[in-house]
């Protein structure tokens, strides 16, 4: 004999257990009477304990009956719910989206837009991670647990078959510097020429080789041959040792929202090439949410 409670069954049995009256409950449910204690009592014999006491003239709910009411009207309200989360979900309303992002974005475009995006899916859980390029480029192709993430182009070539990817922004480079280095005043632009010489500070080529060159190119069009001092993987690190005079950086203008002490942020007199920012995702990722969070960055 099945073991398993049908929905049809708590609704009999919830009729029975507000209005106290077969007859009352049957009709209630459109039916008839026998049929409505036959099923009550089936239900009885599955539960293995009486649901209520009768006699001629009452029925009452027994202390096993009292008890199961209010969750039998969770269960039945929560299989009315049903559909409407599955079609939410389909809708990609609810769930899970997981983004990376480098750290520029954070300091651009990742703030209005998570917060247009959780006012249109509030029930969409968010879940963000800091990463650089070529780290997130790995967890994609990996297929973890990272949806899409905010890097800096081109994806490499073993990537392109895999990852599908669309530009979200261009921003200049711009020159960060120790407060107090002599540069022209009333925060003109300057030129990398005439920039006192110092360190630059700058991540390893293989974290974003396309960010790396375009600084490298600024200095070679300058006539300028910088000495690289420290390296450093995260932008608020290269920020934090500009700060305490370790060197200067060319950084995206982006990036001159984060504030630090000691620190001063200028554009170039020259020309610089605009650094790019974008999102990529896998190609075969089926996810609702993630659809639904790129078809609000195309609308933007």
């Amino acid at each position: 004999m099945s073991t398993a409670i049908e929905l049809r069954q708590l609704r009999y049995f919830i009729a029975v257990a507000e209005e106290l009256h077969f007859g009352r409950a049957a009709a209630r449910l459109h039916m008839t009477q026998p049929p409505l204690s036959q099923a009550i009592a089936a239900f009885e014999d599955l539960l293995g304990t009486p649901l209520f006491v009768r006699n001629r003239r009452s029925v009452a709910l027994t202390a096993a009956g009292t008890a199961l009411l209010p969750e039998a009207r969770r269960l039945l309200a929560g299989a009315a719910g049903l559909p409407e989360l599955a079609r939410r979900a389909a809708g990609g309303d609810t769930g899970r989206l997981a983004l990376a992002f480098i750290t520029s974005a954070d300091y651009s475009v990742l703030p209005p837009l998570l917060r247009r995006y959780s006012e249109r899916h509030p029930a969409v859980q968010l879940t963000l991670q800091e990463a650089t390029s070529d780290v997130q480029v790995e967890e994609l192709l990996r297929g973890g647990g990272m949806d899409a993430g905010f890097l800096i182009p081109p994806l490499p070539d073993k990537a392109q078959a895999e990852l599908d990817y669309m530009k979200v922004l261009e921003e200049p480079l711009i020159l960060c510097a120790p407060s107090g280095l002599a540069l022209p005043p009333d925060g003109e632009p300057v030129r990398l020429s005439e920039v006192p010489e110092l360190p630059l500070i700058v991540f390893p080529r293989e974290v974003s080789p396309a960010l790396y060159d375009a600084i490298l190119s600024c200095f070679r069009a300058a006539g300028v041959v910088p000495a690289i001092g420290q390296l450093a993987i995260q932008m608020q690190t290269i920020v934090s040792l500009v700060s305490a005079g370790m060197g200067l950086a060319l950084v995206p203008q982006s990036v001159s929202n984060l504030m630090r002490p000691g620190v001063e942020y200028r554009a170039l007199a020259d020309p610089t090439p605009l650094v790019e920012t974008g999102i990529a995702w896998r190609r075969d990722n089926p996810s609702p949410v993630l659809k639904g969070f790129l078809e609000l960055l195309r609308d933007l």
